[in-house]
C-alpha cells in the first residue's frame, strides 16, 4: 500500500510517532507497540510495520545512551544468546510480513496487545502467568535462545516485542538498567531490519521510505519528552497511562479487523 503524502497523513504520522516516543521515554518500552498498533488502525498493518522500523531504531538509539560502557559489555555477555537468537528470528519474521492478510493480522495484533495489558496489569492476579514465568523465564542459554528466537519472529513480522520485554522485566533489573538493556536489544534488532526490509523490497514506495526516515526526528523528540516526564510522574500513574493507551489501541485493532469500526 502506497502512502499519499498529504498534510493530514503527515500530521497523523508525526502525532503517532511523537506519542509513541513519549511512551517509550516514560516507561522504557512501548514505542514499537504503540506506534505500530496506532498506525495499523489507519493504514495496512504491513505498511505500519515497515514504516516504523527507522523510527524505532532512532528511539532506541537515544535511550541506549543510558547504559555505561561497562553496562553494555556485561549485559552483552549476559544476554548474548537472547540477542543472537532474536536477530535470526526477526529476519525470518520480516521475510513473512508481506504474506500476512490485513484483517486477520489486525485482529491478531489487537489480541496480542490486549494480552500484554492483561499480563502487565497488577489489579487482577493471573496465577498461570506467574507459573509460566517461573518455569520458562529462566536465565540459561537454552531458555534465552528459545525465547529470543520465538520473540524475534514475532517482532520481525509485527513489531511486537512484548515477549522480550516480559523476559527482561523478570530479570529484576533496576528501571534504568531495564530501559537501557531493552533499548540495546531493540537497537540491534532494528539495525538489521533496516537493511533486511530494503533487501526484501518491503517498502512500498520512496514516499514511505522518506517519511519513515523523517519520522526519526519526532521519535527522538518524543523520547526526550518522556524521559523528562519519567522523573516527575509516579510509577503507578505511568503504568496506568501506558496500559490504558494500549487497551484503547488493542480494542480498536480488533474491532477494525472484524469490520466493526
Amino acid at each position: 500500500m502506497s502512502l499519499a503524502l498529504t498534510p493530514t497523513t503527515v500530521a497523523v504520522f508525526v502525532g503517532v510517532v511523537l506519542i509513541a516516543g513519549a511512551v517509550n521515554g516514560l516507561a522504557g518500552f512501548g514505542f514499537a507497540l504503540v506506534g505500530t498498533m496506532a498506525l495499523a488502525t489507519v493504514v495496512e498493518p504491513t505498511t505500519a510495520v515497515v514504516f516504523m522500523i527507522v523510527p524505532i531504531l532512532a528511539a532506541n538509539a537515544s535511550l541506549v545512551r543510558e547504559l555505561s560502557v561497562e553496562d553494555v559489555r556485561s549485559c552483552g555477555r549476559r544476554f548474548g544468546p537472547l540477542l543472537v537468537a532474536a536477530l535470526i528470528g526477526t529476519v525470518v519474521g520480516l521475510a513473512a510480513v508481506d504474506r500476512l492478510p490485513a484483517a486477520p493480522l489486525r485482529v491478531g495484533l489487537g489480541v496480542v496487545t490486549l494480552g500484554f495489558v492483561a499480563t502487565a496489569q497488577r489489579a487482577v492476579p493471573i496465577p498461570w502467568f506467574d507459573r509460566l514465568k517461573a518455569g520458562c523465564f529462566v536465565e540459561t542459554p537454552l531458555a534465552m535462545v528459545a525465547i529470543g528466537g520465538v520473540s524475534g519472529v514475532l517482532f520481525g513480522g509485527t513489531n511486537v516485542g512484548v515477549q522480550l520485554i516480559a523476559y527482561l522485566r523478570s530479570r529484576d533489573l533496576s528501571h534504568e538498567l531495564f530501559v537501557g538493556v531493552a533499548a540495546m536489544i531493540f537497537l540491534g534488532l532494528n539495525a538489521v531490519r533496516v537493511g533486511a526490509a530494503g533487501a526484501l523490497g518491503l517498502y512500498p514506495d520512496l514516499t514511505t521510505v522518506a517519511l519513515s526516515v523523517a519520522a526519526a526526528v519526532p521519535a527522538v523528540a518524543g523520547v526526550a519528552v518522556g524521559q523528562r516526564l519519567r522523573v516527575q510522574i509516579p510509577e503507578q500513574a505511568r503504568r496506568r497511562f501506558v496500559l490504558g493507551l494500549l487497551t484503547v489501541v488493542g480494542v480498536r485493532l480488533v474491532l477494525g479487523g472484524l469490520g466493526l469500526a
